[in-house]
Formats: structure tokens, sequence, C-alpha cells
């Protein structure tokens, strides 16, 4: 369980983490530096480097969290595991649409130098990520809470 313990942590620090540098740090930074085709240029190239190692992280929290939850008893595993489980998974499905719909769209608007659409495209996966960024964050504090009051 150790390993699946580290895999799961290890996962879960470089897909929120990444998240929150992209959202509090970068997103900001871009915004008011970079006009419309530079800033959109370096979210597609940016998502394009990131979104790999969020497919390998969603991968590897879901097979290591089942793991875990399965060896702390399923069903009867504490009340916290199943809240991390159905939120965990929101988070995916979340990333899933973000993946194929508004980051697809991103990178044809680039591709075509449509940077209205780009615009609108990073819109929707700025208020996605927030939104993903706020889950991940209240996953976090259940696991901890959730440990501390089990």
């Amino acid at each position: 369980m150790t390993l699946s313990l580290f895999l799961h942590v290890l996962s879960v620090v470089v897909w929120v983490g990444g998240m929150f540098f992209a959202y509090v740090c970068l997103r900001p930074v871009a915004a008011s530096t970079l006009e419309p085709p530079q800033r959109l240029t370096l979210w597609s190239g940016v998502l394009g480097k990131f979104f790999p190692w969020v497919w390998a992280s969603v991968a590897l929290i879901l097979l290591s969290g089942l793991h875990m939850f399965m060896v702390m008893g399923g069903a009867d595993a504490p009340h916290y595991t199943r809240t991390m489980l159905v939120l965990g998974v929101i988070m995916m499905l979340v990333f899933a649409h973000v993946f194929f719909a508004p980051y697809g769209r991103l990178k044809r608007a680039v591709a075509s130098q449509d940077w209205p659409a780009g615009g609108h495209a990073l819109a929707q996966i700025r208020k996605l990520v927030g939104v993903n960024l706020v889950i991940g964050l209240v996953v976090i504090a259940v696991v901890y809470l959730g440990r501390a009051l089990a």
C-alpha cells in the first residue's frame, strides 16, 4: 500500500499543483502582458505539455485510489474515502471534457489563427480549471480532515 499511496500523492501533486500554478501564477501574468495571438499560442503549448501529465496522473490516481479503497475495506472503508472517490471522479470527468471539447477548439483556433474563437475556448478552459482546482483543494482537505476526524 506504501507504493500506491506514494503514486497517488505524487499524481495529485502534479495535477492539482499544476492547476494551481497555471491558474494563480501563469494566467494573470499572461493575460496582462501578452496580446491574444501570443497568449493563446502560449496556452495551447503549455496545455499540450501539461495534459499528458494530467492523463498519467488521472490513471495513477484512479488505479492507486481504487487499490487503497479496496485494501481499506471497500464499502466498509472510512466515509471520507468515498467522498474522495466521488469528487475525484467528478474532477476526472471535468478534465476529460476540457481535453476533448474546449482544448480541441483552442488548438484548432490557434492553428487557423482564429483568435476570437481561441479566446472563447480559453475562457471555457479557465472556468473549468478553476472549478477543478477548487474541487481538488476540497479533496485534499477531506483527506486530512477525514483522517483527523475518523
